[in-house]
């Protein structure tokens, strides 16, 4: 009687990160502190925004953490150029900056960046802002979330896939319900919906549900 062969287990994924920051030495403690995690590999790295725009492509990254300020070009407009190059699948980005400055904040998050941290942060902020981008979500620093949404009620700045989902919520769908609808997994938008909480500074769940009833419709259209 023949055995019937096990089933492979699947191969873990695999994150492939990028780097960009025009200090060498700020490359080298994110190499040492970032290579080290299980399920992330660096691909390369970039100096320059000019270097950058020339070797994200054969790199393939899944993801490129960059410096908001560098001398021959700022994150910023390089984040828009990578996302709006040939790069398919694009990149997520995820910005790391010594600035909090919200107006810098805005501007990253509309051309398209998924994550926010700034270079005093923890290192775990670094690594948490990883895994949340990587499975579909998006981060913001505390630090940052906090001056950004200050002045902000009641429309903190949700990307617009959040403002979707937060106005889904608000019409009592479940998560489901809205990855069908959106053309999304299950597993996407739950990350979206721990993102939205984060950003609205919520705790749980029924709070999260109590607010997108009371304030969805402000959020409609937005983006």
């Amino acid at each position: 009687m023949n055995e019937v062969p096990a089933t492979a287990a699947a191969a873990p994924v695999v994150v492939r990160l990028f780097l960009v920051d025009d200090h060498p030495l700020v490359r080298d403690g994110l190499r040492a502190r970032l290579g080290a995690m299980p399920g992330l590999e660096i691909v390369g790295e970039a100096g320059s925004g000019a270097e950058a725009l020339a070797l994200v492509g054969p790199a393939q990254p899944h993801l490129v953490l960059m410096d908001v300020g560098m001398k021959d070009m700022n994150g910023i407009e390089l984040a828009a150029l990578l996302l709006q190059h040939q790069h398919q699948p694009a990149p997520h980005i995820v910005m790391l900056s010594m600035y909090d400055n919200p107006e810098y904040v805005q501007k990253a998050l509309q051309v398209g960046a998924r994550g926010y941290v700034l270079k005093d942060a923890p290192a775990a902020e670094i690594v948490a802002a990883i895994e949340a981008v990587s499975a579909g979500g998006t981060f913001l620093s505390p630090a940052v979330s906090k001056k950004l949404f200050r002045n902000q009620t009641p429309r903190p700045l949700l990307t617009p896939r959040e403002s979707e989902i937060l106005s889904a919520l608000g019409r009592g769908e479940s998560s489901k319900q809205i990855a069908r609808d959106l053309g999304l997994s299950v597993r996407t938008v739950e990350a979206h919906r721990q993102s939205i909480k984060r950003r609205l500074g919520i705790e749980g769940q029924a709070e999260l549900i109590k607010y997108a009833v009371e304030h969805a419709r402000a959020f409609d259209g937005q983006g």
